[in-house]
């Protein structure tokens, strides 16, 4: 079972784009739940109240949280999907299908695409056994390759509907420790998110190799941004 996983991973490029996936639902999630906490935080500014039950809180940001992991996993599923279908779709109408008294076997272009990749001429009636021999290699590995697909795209659907949430989730801690949250709750979740996105930006600058902190102040950028923004428009 893991060898096989390995093998679908290396056909797909399977860990690149969970990666991409992962970092970028991930950063939207922490974003999206940091929104919803500006709005509550704004409120304790302007004096409204010194508190917010951290119920409020924690209910909406884990509704949000639910709906991107949702929308996340249905959404990748589908659209990875309905690409499939479309590939395979255009495969087959690719390939030149032929009946013979044997029965129905795969015609010219298979022939051609064996050719190509062992760079020689076959003889179809010379031969006969190789040819079948290699029409079998090929179609195990247009199976293996749709089966490596099909795995790629649960992995990257869970991952792409749990990253989000993930976020989410992480940005809510502090308010489960109390009832009611006041600024410095608040701060906490703050801090939080830039640690998260600290690490993010670490983890992309050394995938990437290039410069750390230029990644990490790309990606605080936004979070500094989205303060700003929430704080004066809601004040």
């Amino acid at each position: 079972m893991l060898e096989e996983i390995k093998t679908y991973a290396k056909i797909t490029n399977l860990w690149a784009i969970a990666r991409r996936y992962f970092v970028n639902n991930f950063y939207d999630g922490m974003l999206t739940v940091l929104g919803i906490l500006l709005g509550f935080f704004v409120l304790i500014l302007k004096g409204d109240q010194n508190s917010i039950d951290s119920s409020f809180v924690i209910f909406t940001g884990l509704g949000t949280s639910i709906s991107m992991f949702i929308s996340g996993l249905s959404g990748s599923y589908l659209s990875e999907r309905a690409e499939q279908k479309k590939r395979n779709v255009e495969l087959k109408r690719a390939m030149v299908i032929s009946e013979v008294e044997e029965g129905i076997i795969e015609g010219e272009t298979e022939i051609e695409e064996i050719e190509k990749a062992m760079l020689i001429k076959l003889n179809k009636r010379k031969n006969p056994k190789i040819i079948t021999k290699l029409r079998k290699a090929n179609k195990k590995m247009k199976t293996l390759q749709e089966k490596a697909e099909r795995f790629a795209s649960i992995i990257v659907s869970i991952i792409n509907g749990g990253s989000p949430f993930l976020g989410g989730i992480i940005a809510l801690v502090p308010f489960f420790f109390v009832s009611a949250a006041g600024l410095s709750v608040f701060i906490v979740s703050f801090i939080i998110i830039l640690i998260c996105i600290i690490m993010l930006g670490v983890f992309l600058g050394v995938v990437s190799k290039e410069s750390i902190s230029k990644n990490i102040l790309q990606m605080a950028f936004a979070f500094i941004l989205t303060l700003i923004i929430s704080i004066l428009l809601l004040g």
